[in-house]
């Protein structure tokens, strides 16, 4: 009777564990502990004892004992690996724009341990939002542009930067265990830097647990390829989260965007997830797959402690942007704290071809203000009447984060699983 009633517990407990995870992030555990930091501007990672500068050509190790100075733009050629051991500090300096450029064929082995991660971080006392470059990795997958190539040009080389081919499983390495910070520097006269730069990189590439903070353009910039992106952490972007373009195809499962209302651009309207086809329509090659994104298990939250207020100021956007012709098809996920929190391009007519190919199912839409609209129309009621049908599940509240979340602000270890119970809130508050 005892092992019956031990094991009934462990039934439950489990099946509570599954409750509290079903939308959101999820884990047994909180992920987010020991290889993350929500404070990186506190760290003093050590002087620098080793430059990193010009073009490195044959394979090379950085190793965990020393401390690195990334100078100006630095290429992986030649097909050549860079492998970083676990632990190592890789400090982008601020003067020369830092910037790391693994080229077509080449590869980066960023292996960290969840207790040792490897940091990019910025060279300055008071560090910011767009210190220095970032990190580029160009690959050789498919891309919807004419030619199948692309060039990620900024100030770079251009002979360099090319990206594009059609090889769906082409391999640009590992990214694991890996914190970017103070990434995303603007380029005068052009653009501003992603802090990871993803352009057609191919399925064998590992991508898992990599937190980008306080970058100045995008956190991720995915470009064409085709990949699987686990783990991935946004915090405090000024420009987007998780931006898809050029055709991408990705697999995007239990990752975290956090937005706060102060350091969001307002100007360019910056968004937890944006999702394109493209960013020129003459440019691309509509015979070619446009992008198409299926995203499970993602929790999109602003931090703000008066959200409300925030959205009144106009300091909230939407959390995710659907453009014309791209796909999205997004399952047990929260979007909390927006205005509103989905947003679909002018350009998209609303009929069933369209709908089915922009999904939101068994979603958990909390404290936004509206919940699915399409751009400049205040009236979304086809677009309520057809995701709040109750074959999709999706539910809607108005609690605050406080207690839609395990812990979110907790200094050291903020945890953004949804708290036990949430999962069955009323359907109701469209």
């Amino acid at each position: 009777m005892k092992k019956i009633t031990q094991l009934i517990c462990v039934l439950f407990t489990v099946a509570s564990m599954n409750a509290q995870q079903e939308k959101g992030i999820m884990g047994y555990t909180n992920w987010l502990n020991n290889w993350t930091e929500f404070k990186p501007n506190k760290v003093d990672y050590g002087e620098a004892n080793q430059i990193l500068a010009g073009n490195i050509s044959v394979n090379t190790k950085l190793l965990k004992r020393n401390i690195y100075v990334l100078q100006g733009n630095v290429y992986v050629t030649n097909n050549a690996v860079l492998t970083i051991e676990p632990g190592t500090v890789i400090i982008g300096d601020f003067e020369t724009k830092g910037t790391l450029v693994i080229t077509k064929g080449a590869q980066l082995v960023a292996d960290g341990l969840e207790t040792d991660p490897i940091v990019f971080t910025s060279n300055r006392s008071m560090k910011k939002a767009g210190d220095w470059g970032g990190i580029v990795i160009l690959g050789d997958a498919p891309i919807n542009k004419f030619g199948n190539v692309g060039s990620y040009n900024l100030d770079l080389d251009p002979s360099m930067t090319t990206y594009g081919g059609d090889n769906v499983a082409s391999n640009s390495g590992i990214l694991r265990f890996v914190r970017i910070e103070f990434a995303g520097k603007k380029v005068k006269g052009l653009d501003t830097f992603n802090a990871l730069t993803l352009a057609a990189v191919g399925n064998k590439t590992i991508l898992e647990n990599i937190m980008v903070s306080y970058a100045g353009g995008d956190s991720f910039g995915i470009l064409g390829g085709d990949l699987n992106a686990t783990k991935f952490v946004s915090y405090k972007s000024v420009n987007d989260d998780f931006k898809f373009s050029q055709g991408v195809q990705c697999r995007f499962f239990n990752s975290l965007a956090v937005r706060s209302s102060y350091f969001s651009s307002t100007k360019d309207g910056s968004r937890c997830m944006e999702v394109r086809s493209f960013e020129k329509k003459s440019e691309t090659d509509f015979t070619k797959k446009q992008t198409l994104v299926v995203a499970s298990n993602i929790t999109m939250v602003n931090d703000s402690e008066n959200i409300k207020a925030d959205i009144q100021a106009g300091l909230v956007k939407e959390a995710v942007y659907v453009a014309e012709n791209a796909s999205l098809e997004m399952k047990r996920s929260v979007i909390s704290g927006f205005n509103p929190a989905v947003l679909l391009d002018s350009k998209t007519e609303i009929n069933d071809a369209n709908l089915k190919k922009i999904k939101f199912e068994e979603m958990y839409f909390n404290l936004c203000n509206g919940n699915i609209f399409t751009e400049y129309n205040s009236n979304n009621e086809d677009l309520e009447s057809w995701y709040g049908n109750s074959v999709f599940f999706n539910v809607y509240s108005q609690s605050d984060n406080k207690e839609t979340f395990i812990d979110i602000f907790n200094p050291k270890k903020p945890d953004f699983r949804l708290q036990l119970g949430k999962i069955t809130a009323s359907s109701g508050n469209r």
